[in-house]
């Protein structure tokens, strides 16, 4: 069973650094890729999985240029990151301007990813998610799951 579930709420200290939950930190240690998300959050890959999908990305066609753009974001605004002996990890300041991250952070784990969100952007998009639920699972049911 993957580690990369649940919802956590963590401070980040002046230095920029986030307190990973220890499933969290199991599931992504030793090493792994920050980047941006979407919906403005920020997407923390265990290299194993961020290598799967950056061999998907740069196998698409290059020509094309929205995939040449969404490579080019994608891989610009990556970057290598560790969990200190503390449990920290320091997100780069690009991201945490990205994310609208300050003094908290949401940790949302996504299965093979986990996702890091500002609380309040959280927050909206639960609200935004209930009224929808019903109608997503039948689509997904749909789809065969």
């Amino acid at each position: 069973m993957t580690g990369l579930m649940g919802t956590f709420r963590h401070a980040i200290d002046d230095k920029g650094r986030l307190t990973l939950p220890g499933r969290i930190r199991d599931a992504l240690a030793p090493e792994f890729v920050a980047t941006k998300g979407l919906e403005r959050c920020i997407y923390l890959y265990p290299a194993s999985q961020w290598e799967a999908l950056a061999a998907k990305l740069l196998a698409l066609p290059q020509m094309e240029s929205d995939i040449r753009f969404f490579v080019r974001m994608s891989f610009g605004a990556s970057s290598d990151c560790r969990v200190d002996g503390q449990g920290r990890v320091l997100l780069p300041p690009e991201l945490r301007g990205y994310g609208g991250l300050d003094r908290e952070a949401v940790i949302v784990g996504v299965g093979n990813r986990a996702e890091v969100w500002q609380p309040d952007a959280w927050a909206r998009c639960e609200q935004e998610a209930e009224p929808r639920m019903g109608d997503i699972a039948q689509r997904l049911a749909s789809m065969g799951l």
